[in-house]
Protein backbone atom coordinates (compact mmCIF):
# COMPACT_ATOMS: atom_id res chain seq x y z
CA UNK A 1 0.00 0.00 0.00
CA UNK A 2 1.36 3.40 -0.99
CA UNK A 3 2.11 5.94 1.73
CA UNK A 4 -0.82 8.11 0.59
CA UNK A 5 -3.25 5.23 0.97
CA UNK A 6 -1.80 4.20 4.32
CA UNK A 7 -2.29 7.74 5.63
CA UNK A 8 -5.97 7.63 4.61
CA UNK A 9 -6.41 4.23 6.28
CA UNK A 10 -4.84 5.44 9.52
CA UNK A 11 -7.10 8.51 9.50
CA UNK A 12 -10.19 6.33 9.01
CA UNK A 13 -9.17 3.84 11.69
CA UNK A 14 -8.46 6.64 14.18
CA UNK A 15 -11.91 8.14 13.58
CA UNK A 16 -13.63 4.77 13.97
CA UNK A 17 -11.68 3.98 17.16
CA UNK A 18 -12.79 7.28 18.66
CA UNK A 19 -16.43 6.59 17.78
CA UNK A 20 -16.27 3.11 19.33
CA UNK A 21 -14.71 4.54 22.46
CA UNK A 22 -17.33 7.28 22.75
CA UNK A 23 -20.15 4.77 22.31
CA UNK A 24 -18.60 2.13 24.58
CA UNK A 25 -19.01 -0.23 21.63
CA UNK A 26 -19.97 -3.51 23.31
CA UNK A 27 -22.36 -1.76 25.68
CA UNK A 28 -23.90 0.13 22.75
CA UNK A 29 -24.53 -3.11 20.86
CA UNK A 30 -26.28 -4.63 23.89
CA UNK A 31 -28.26 -1.46 24.49
CA UNK A 32 -29.47 -1.33 20.89
CA UNK A 33 -30.73 -4.92 21.18
CA UNK A 34 -32.63 -3.92 24.35
CA UNK A 35 -34.14 -0.87 22.67
CA UNK A 36 -35.15 -2.85 19.57
CA UNK A 37 -37.02 -5.28 21.83
CA UNK A 38 -38.74 -2.48 23.75
CA UNK A 39 -39.90 -0.74 20.59
CA UNK A 40 -41.61 -3.98 19.54
CA UNK A 41 -43.65 -3.98 22.76
CA UNK A 42 -47.09 -2.38 22.08
CA UNK A 43 -47.34 -1.35 25.75
CA UNK A 44 -44.47 1.09 25.29
CA UNK A 45 -46.74 3.45 23.38
CA UNK A 46 -49.06 3.83 26.38
CA UNK A 47 -46.57 6.48 27.53
CA UNK A 48 -45.87 8.70 24.47
CA UNK A 49 -43.06 10.70 26.14
CA UNK A 50 -41.20 7.58 27.20
CA UNK A 51 -41.76 6.03 23.78
CA UNK A 52 -40.36 9.13 22.08
CA UNK A 53 -37.25 9.11 24.28
CA UNK A 54 -36.62 5.42 23.63
CA UNK A 55 -37.10 5.67 19.87
CA UNK A 56 -34.78 8.68 19.73
CA UNK A 57 -32.07 6.78 21.61
CA UNK A 58 -32.63 3.75 19.37
CA UNK A 59 -32.27 5.87 16.24
CA UNK A 60 -29.10 7.56 17.51
CA UNK A 61 -27.39 4.28 18.40
CA UNK A 62 -28.57 2.55 15.23
CA UNK A 63 -27.24 5.39 13.07
CA UNK A 64 -23.85 5.45 14.81
CA UNK A 65 -23.37 1.67 14.72
CA UNK A 66 -24.51 1.37 11.10
CA UNK A 67 -22.16 4.19 10.09
CA UNK A 68 -19.15 2.45 11.65
CA UNK A 69 -19.98 -0.82 9.93
CA UNK A 70 -20.55 0.86 6.57
CA UNK A 71 -17.23 2.71 6.72
CA UNK A 72 -15.39 -0.48 7.74
CA UNK A 73 -16.92 -2.36 4.82
CA UNK A 74 -16.23 0.39 2.28
CA UNK A 75 -12.65 0.76 3.55
CA UNK A 76 -12.08 -2.97 3.11
CA UNK A 77 -13.43 -2.79 -0.46
CA UNK A 78 -11.25 0.23 -1.31
CA UNK A 79 -8.12 -1.43 0.10
CA UNK A 80 -8.83 -4.53 -1.95
CA UNK A 81 -9.31 -2.36 -5.04
CA UNK A 82 -5.95 -0.60 -4.51
CA UNK A 83 -4.12 -3.87 -3.87
CA UNK A 84 -5.64 -5.39 -7.01
CA UNK A 85 -4.50 -2.41 -9.07
CA UNK A 86 -1.00 -2.56 -7.61
CA UNK A 87 -0.74 -6.31 -8.33
CA UNK A 88 -1.78 -5.74 -11.95
CA UNK A 89 0.28 -2.58 -12.39
CA UNK A 90 -2.87 -0.61 -13.26
CA UNK A 91 -2.30 2.97 -12.04
CA UNK A 92 -5.83 4.02 -13.01
CA UNK A 93 -7.39 1.40 -10.72
CA UNK A 94 -4.96 2.33 -7.94
CA UNK A 95 -5.89 5.99 -8.35
CA UNK A 96 -9.59 5.22 -8.11
CA UNK A 97 -9.03 3.18 -4.96
CA UNK A 98 -6.93 5.91 -3.33
CA UNK A 99 -9.57 8.49 -4.23
CA UNK A 100 -12.21 6.29 -2.55
CA UNK A 101 -10.06 6.04 0.59
CA UNK A 102 -9.58 9.82 0.68
CA UNK A 103 -13.33 10.43 0.39
CA UNK A 104 -13.99 7.81 3.04
CA UNK A 105 -11.49 9.48 5.39
CA UNK A 106 -13.32 12.79 5.01
CA UNK A 107 -16.64 11.08 5.68
CA UNK A 108 -15.23 9.32 8.75
CA UNK A 109 -14.09 12.64 10.19
CA UNK A 110 -17.53 14.19 9.66
CA UNK A 111 -19.40 11.22 11.08
CA UNK A 112 -16.98 11.03 14.01
CA UNK A 113 -18.03 14.46 15.23
CA UNK A 114 -21.71 13.57 14.92
CA UNK A 115 -21.17 10.38 16.93
CA UNK A 116 -19.38 12.30 19.67
CA UNK A 117 -22.59 14.22 20.40
CA UNK A 118 -24.06 11.69 22.79
CA UNK A 119 -24.39 13.75 25.96
CA UNK A 120 -27.61 14.12 27.89
CA UNK A 121 -28.45 17.54 26.41
CA UNK A 122 -26.29 17.58 23.27
CA UNK A 123 -29.29 17.62 20.94
CA UNK A 124 -30.78 20.72 22.58
CA UNK A 125 -30.79 24.39 21.61
CA UNK A 126 -28.18 26.42 23.47
CA UNK A 127 -27.41 29.73 25.11
CA UNK A 128 -24.01 31.33 24.42
CA UNK A 129 -23.20 33.96 27.01
CA UNK A 130 -20.29 36.38 26.51
CA UNK A 131 -18.75 38.70 29.12
CA UNK A 132 -15.99 41.26 28.65
CA UNK A 133 -13.07 40.93 31.05
CA UNK A 134 -11.19 43.70 32.81
CA UNK A 135 -9.72 46.33 30.50
CA UNK A 136 -12.60 48.62 29.56
CA UNK A 137 -13.01 49.44 25.89
CA UNK A 138 -10.40 46.93 24.70
CA UNK A 139 -12.11 43.93 26.30
CA UNK A 140 -15.58 45.18 25.46
CA UNK A 141 -14.63 45.47 21.78
CA UNK A 142 -13.18 41.93 21.95
CA UNK A 143 -16.40 40.65 23.51
CA UNK A 144 -18.36 42.08 20.60
CA UNK A 145 -15.99 40.38 18.13
CA UNK A 146 -16.72 37.06 19.87
CA UNK A 147 -20.45 37.82 19.79
CA UNK A 148 -20.23 38.26 16.01
CA UNK A 149 -18.04 35.15 15.63
CA UNK A 150 -20.55 32.86 17.33
CA UNK A 151 -23.49 34.41 15.50
CA UNK A 152 -21.72 33.83 12.17
CA UNK A 153 -20.73 30.27 13.12
CA UNK A 154 -24.34 29.44 14.04
CA UNK A 155 -25.76 31.00 10.88
CA UNK A 156 -23.28 29.07 8.72
CA UNK A 157 -24.53 25.84 10.29
CA UNK A 158 -28.09 26.80 9.42
CA UNK A 159 -29.09 27.53 13.01
CA UNK A 160 -31.51 30.25 14.05
CA UNK A 161 -29.93 32.94 16.23
CA UNK A 162 -31.67 35.30 18.66
CA UNK A 163 -30.20 37.94 20.96
CA UNK A 164 -31.62 37.44 24.44
CA UNK A 165 -29.52 40.02 26.29
CA UNK A 166 -27.14 42.76 25.10
CA UNK A 167 -25.40 45.33 27.27
CA UNK A 168 -23.50 47.88 25.20
CA UNK A 169 -20.01 48.97 26.24
CA UNK A 170 -19.24 52.42 27.57
CA UNK A 171 -17.53 53.59 24.36
CA UNK A 172 -17.53 50.58 22.05
CA UNK A 173 -18.27 46.88 22.06
CA UNK A 174 -20.34 45.12 24.72
CA UNK A 175 -20.14 44.46 28.43
CA UNK A 176 -22.16 41.27 28.03
CA UNK A 177 -24.52 39.52 25.64
CA UNK A 178 -26.41 36.25 25.38
CA UNK A 179 -27.28 34.46 22.15
CA UNK A 180 -29.98 31.82 21.86
CA UNK A 181 -28.97 29.35 19.16
CA UNK A 182 -31.69 27.00 17.89
CA UNK A 183 -31.02 23.87 15.87
CA UNK A 184 -30.17 20.16 16.04
CA UNK A 185 -27.21 19.49 18.35
CA UNK A 186 -26.60 23.21 18.90
CA UNK A 187 -25.50 22.63 22.49
CA UNK A 188 -23.48 19.55 21.61
CA UNK A 189 -21.39 21.48 19.11
CA UNK A 190 -21.03 24.68 21.12
CA UNK A 191 -20.43 23.26 24.61
CA UNK A 192 -16.64 23.03 24.31
CA UNK A 193 -16.44 26.79 23.68
CA UNK A 194 -16.96 27.63 27.38
CA UNK A 195 -13.89 29.33 28.82
CA UNK A 196 -11.72 32.42 28.53
CA UNK A 197 -10.67 33.67 25.11
CA UNK A 198 -7.66 35.96 24.72
CA UNK A 199 -6.95 38.51 22.00
CA UNK A 200 -3.52 40.00 21.22
CA UNK A 201 -3.44 42.90 18.76
CA UNK A 202 -2.32 46.44 18.07
CA UNK A 203 -5.15 48.40 19.63
CA UNK A 204 -7.27 50.59 17.33
CA UNK A 205 -8.07 52.63 20.45
CA UNK A 206 -4.45 53.38 21.39
CA UNK A 207 -3.01 56.49 19.73
CA UNK A 208 0.49 55.11 20.35
CA UNK A 209 -0.37 51.89 18.45
CA UNK A 210 0.80 49.65 21.27
CA UNK A 211 0.07 45.94 21.53
CA UNK A 212 -2.78 45.06 23.91
CA UNK A 213 -4.02 41.79 25.40
CA UNK A 214 -7.74 41.48 26.10
CA UNK A 215 -9.88 38.79 27.68
CA UNK A 216 -13.52 37.78 27.41
CA UNK A 217 -15.32 34.76 28.79
CA UNK A 218 -17.78 32.50 27.03
CA UNK A 219 -20.30 30.36 28.90
CA UNK A 220 -22.37 27.78 27.01
CA UNK A 221 -25.37 25.99 28.51
CA UNK A 222 -28.31 24.05 27.05
CA UNK A 223 -31.93 25.07 26.76
CA UNK A 224 -33.88 22.59 28.87
CA UNK A 225 -37.50 21.53 28.60
CA UNK A 226 -40.21 21.39 31.23
CA UNK A 227 -39.60 17.67 31.83
CA UNK A 228 -36.36 18.49 33.65
CA UNK A 229 -37.18 19.54 37.19
CA UNK A 230 -34.78 22.07 38.73
CA UNK A 231 -35.75 23.23 42.22
CA UNK A 232 -35.05 26.88 42.97
CA UNK A 233 -35.79 28.52 46.30
CA UNK A 234 -37.28 31.99 45.63
CA UNK A 235 -35.48 33.26 48.75
CA UNK A 236 -32.17 32.55 46.99
CA UNK A 237 -32.93 34.98 44.16
CA UNK A 238 -32.08 38.65 43.78
CA UNK A 239 -34.17 40.12 40.97
CA UNK A 240 -33.38 43.50 39.39
CA UNK A 241 -35.13 45.35 36.61
CA UNK A 242 -33.51 47.91 34.33
CA UNK A 243 -33.84 49.54 30.96
CA UNK A 244 -32.58 47.53 28.01
CA UNK A 245 -29.70 48.95 25.98
CA UNK A 246 -27.65 48.18 22.91
CA UNK A 247 -28.71 46.21 19.86
CA UNK A 248 -32.48 46.48 19.69
CA UNK A 249 -32.59 48.06 23.12
CA UNK A 250 -33.36 51.52 21.79
CA UNK A 251 -36.76 50.18 20.76
CA UNK A 252 -37.69 48.63 24.10
CA UNK A 253 -36.05 50.81 26.75
CA UNK A 254 -38.87 53.22 27.56
CA UNK A 255 -39.64 51.18 30.71
CA UNK A 256 -37.65 48.98 33.07
CA UNK A 257 -38.57 45.86 31.10
CA UNK A 258 -35.22 44.06 31.24
CA UNK A 259 -34.73 41.56 34.07
CA UNK A 260 -31.56 40.36 35.80
CA UNK A 261 -31.68 37.42 38.23
CA UNK A 262 -28.85 36.54 40.60
CA UNK A 263 -28.82 33.07 42.17
CA UNK A 264 -27.08 33.98 45.41
CA UNK A 265 -25.87 30.51 46.54
CA UNK A 266 -23.93 29.97 43.29
CA UNK A 267 -23.37 33.54 42.12
CA UNK A 268 -24.92 32.72 38.74
CA UNK A 269 -26.35 35.81 37.03
CA UNK A 270 -28.70 35.71 34.03
CA UNK A 271 -30.53 38.49 32.21
CA UNK A 272 -33.14 38.93 29.51
CA UNK A 273 -34.22 42.03 27.60
CA UNK A 274 -35.52 40.45 24.42
CA UNK A 275 -39.17 41.33 25.04
CA UNK A 276 -41.07 44.52 25.77
CA UNK A 277 -42.85 42.72 28.60
CA UNK A 278 -41.06 42.54 31.95
CA UNK A 279 -43.14 39.46 32.78
CA UNK A 280 -41.93 37.63 29.67
CA UNK A 281 -38.34 38.68 30.26
CA UNK A 282 -38.57 37.39 33.82
CA UNK A 283 -39.88 34.03 32.57
CA UNK A 284 -37.04 33.84 30.02
CA UNK A 285 -34.45 34.70 32.66
CA UNK A 286 -35.83 32.01 34.99
CA UNK A 287 -35.57 29.45 32.19
CA UNK A 288 -31.98 30.56 31.60
CA UNK A 289 -31.20 30.19 35.31
CA UNK A 290 -32.65 26.67 35.36
CA UNK A 291 -30.54 25.85 32.30
CA UNK A 292 -27.38 27.20 33.96
CA UNK A 293 -28.05 25.18 37.12
CA UNK A 294 -28.73 22.07 35.05
CA UNK A 295 -25.49 22.56 33.09
CA UNK A 296 -23.61 23.06 36.37
CA UNK A 297 -25.00 19.80 37.72
CA UNK A 298 -24.01 17.95 34.53
CA UNK A 299 -20.50 19.41 34.70
CA UNK A 300 -20.12 18.38 38.34
CA UNK A 301 -21.25 14.83 37.56
CA UNK A 302 -18.90 14.60 34.60
CA UNK A 303 -15.97 16.04 36.56
CA UNK A 304 -16.67 13.84 39.57
CA UNK A 305 -16.34 10.82 37.30
CA UNK A 306 -12.88 12.02 36.27
CA UNK A 307 -11.98 13.07 39.81
CA UNK A 308 -11.74 16.79 39.32
CA UNK A 309 -13.94 19.85 39.42
CA UNK A 310 -13.15 23.55 39.24
CA UNK A 311 -15.47 26.48 39.62
CA UNK A 312 -15.67 29.02 36.82
CA UNK A 313 -12.43 30.97 37.10
CA UNK A 314 -11.58 34.65 36.88
CA UNK A 315 -11.34 36.24 33.46
CA UNK A 316 -7.59 36.70 33.16
CA UNK A 317 -4.20 35.10 32.65
CA UNK A 318 -3.84 31.37 33.17
CA UNK A 319 -7.43 30.34 32.44
CA UNK A 320 -7.62 30.67 28.67
CA UNK A 321 -8.86 27.99 26.30
CA UNK A 322 -7.81 29.82 23.14
CA UNK A 323 -5.55 32.68 22.02
CA UNK A 324 -6.22 34.85 18.98
CA UNK A 325 -3.12 36.75 17.85
CA UNK A 326 -3.65 39.43 15.18
CA UNK A 327 -0.32 41.28 15.59
CA UNK A 328 2.67 41.05 15.32
CA UNK A 329 1.85 37.79 13.50
CA UNK A 330 -1.43 35.97 12.83
CA UNK A 331 -2.39 32.78 14.66
CA UNK A 332 -5.31 31.24 16.53
CA UNK A 333 -4.19 28.50 18.92
CA UNK A 334 -6.34 26.27 21.12
CA UNK A 335 -4.51 25.76 24.39
CA UNK A 336 -6.29 22.46 25.15
CA UNK A 337 -5.92 20.55 21.90
CA UNK A 338 -3.06 22.28 20.10
CA UNK A 339 -5.21 22.97 17.02
CA UNK A 340 -4.02 26.08 15.18
CA UNK A 341 -5.16 28.32 12.37
CA UNK A 342 -2.96 30.87 10.56
CA UNK A 343 -6.05 32.79 9.41
CA UNK A 344 -7.68 34.55 12.40
CA UNK A 345 -10.00 36.48 10.08
CA UNK A 346 -11.60 33.20 8.98
CA UNK A 347 -11.96 32.00 12.58
CA UNK A 348 -13.48 35.30 13.68
CA UNK A 349 -15.86 34.97 10.74
CA UNK A 350 -17.19 31.70 12.18
CA UNK A 351 -14.73 28.98 11.02
CA UNK A 352 -14.75 27.17 14.37
CA UNK A 353 -15.46 23.57 13.38
CA UNK A 354 -11.82 22.28 13.49
CA UNK A 355 -11.45 23.60 17.04
CA UNK A 356 -14.82 22.18 18.10
CA UNK A 357 -14.12 18.75 16.56
CA UNK A 358 -10.78 18.45 18.35
CA UNK A 359 -12.21 19.55 21.69
CA UNK A 360 -15.08 17.06 21.43
CA UNK A 361 -12.62 14.27 20.63
CA UNK A 362 -10.46 15.24 23.59
CA UNK A 363 -13.43 14.88 25.92
CA UNK A 364 -13.68 11.24 24.89
CA UNK A 365 -10.00 10.33 24.91
CA UNK A 366 -9.06 12.40 27.96
CA UNK A 367 -5.72 13.15 26.32
CA UNK A 368 -4.10 16.52 26.93
CA UNK A 369 -1.42 18.32 24.97
CA UNK A 370 1.32 20.64 26.06
CA UNK A 371 1.07 23.78 23.96
CA UNK A 372 3.28 26.83 24.11
CA UNK A 373 0.97 29.75 24.55
CA UNK A 374 0.73 32.29 21.73
CA UNK A 375 1.95 35.66 22.89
Amino acid sequence: MRAEGQAHIERIEAALALVRQSLDWERALRRLDELDARVQDPALWDDPKQAQAITQEQKRLETAITTVREIESEMSDAIEFVEMGEAEGDDEVVGEGLSSLEGLAERADRDKVQALLSGEADGNDTYIEIHAGAGGTESQDWAEMLFRMYARWAEQRGYKVETVEYQAGDQAGIKSATLLVKGDNAYGYAKTESGVHRLVRISPYDSSARRHTSFSSVWVYPVIDDDIDIEINPADLKIDTYRASGAGGQHINTTDSAVRITHQPTGIVVASQNDRSQHKNRATAMNMLKARLFEREMAEREAAASGEYQEKSDIGWGHQIRSYVLQPYQMVKDLRTGVQSPTPDDVLDGALDPFISAALAQRVTGETVEVEDAE
